[in-house]
């Protein structure tokens, strides 16, 4: 049976978009990097013909590209696609642990570099996946010597599309003054709610000076 002969919520492709890839087999999740199949065999069987002729998943891995140009219906394009899918999982394997935001202090030391020294209050943005890992570190404001601007729905909107789950937020305080203002404070209410509302987490908002920082109350 050819895929496109399969019910939608049967298709490798679709269950991926709407379960996630771990709702999927080995075999599936590799018939969605071929593609298609050949000669009346689908894209399943073609997957599953690979993994055999290699042993399994591991050795497919490894395996020379120029290797799986022997399995029937897999050509140069199959074949490179399938080895740069792997290298491609190496390569983030092999890299450095994210840091991670465990706690107001690691944010306030996140923080802290962009903020300090500066005359200008400037508002920085930490964003998080559910692990804590940071996502992307940034500048999202900067303003006068007394303020700076709080916008809501831009911060929602970059974290939505960083992909992060949780985030945390600075700004500076060039008078030295750790006290919240009222603008801070209902600010932060409006993060908060505006965060519960797409299913993220306000880690904390920290004002910060040069010599101390303080955590705004949620």
């Amino acid at each position: 049976m050819r895929v496109k002969d399969l019910s939608k919520q049967d298709r490798p492709r679709e269950r991926l978009m709407s379960w996630g890839a771990n709702a999927l087999a080995d075999r599936e999740l590799l018939a969605v990097l071929l593609g298609s199949g050949f000669r009346g065999s689908s894209a399943l069987d073609l997957a599953t013909q690979v993994i055999d002729h290699c042993g399994d998943l591991d050795r497919l891995g490894r395996s020379d590209p120029h290797r799986l140009l022997t399995v029937p219906g897999i050509g140069p394009a199959k074949a490179a696609r399938v080895a740069a899918a792997f290298h491609l999982v190496r390569r983030a394997e092999a890299e450095p642990e994210r840091e991670r935001i465990t706690s107001t202090t690691d944010l306030a030391g996140h923080c802290a570099p962009l903020l300090r020294g500066h005359t200008q209050e400037r508002l920085v943005m930490v964003v998080c996946d559910t692990g804590g890992r940071v996502l992307k570190r940034s500048v999202v404001t900067e303003g006068g010597a007394d303020h700076t601007a709080m916008p809501v729905r831009e911060v929602i909107t970059e974290v939505l599309t960083t992909g992060g789950a949780m985030f945390g937020l600075a700004h500076n305080h060039p008078s030295g003054s750790l006290d919240p203002s009222s603008a801070d404070l209902e600010a932060t209410a409006r993060l908060v709610q505006a965060a519960e509302t797409v299913g993220l987490r306000l880690l904390d908002h920290l004002i910060i000076t040069d010599a101390a920082w303080r955590r705004i109350p949620t």
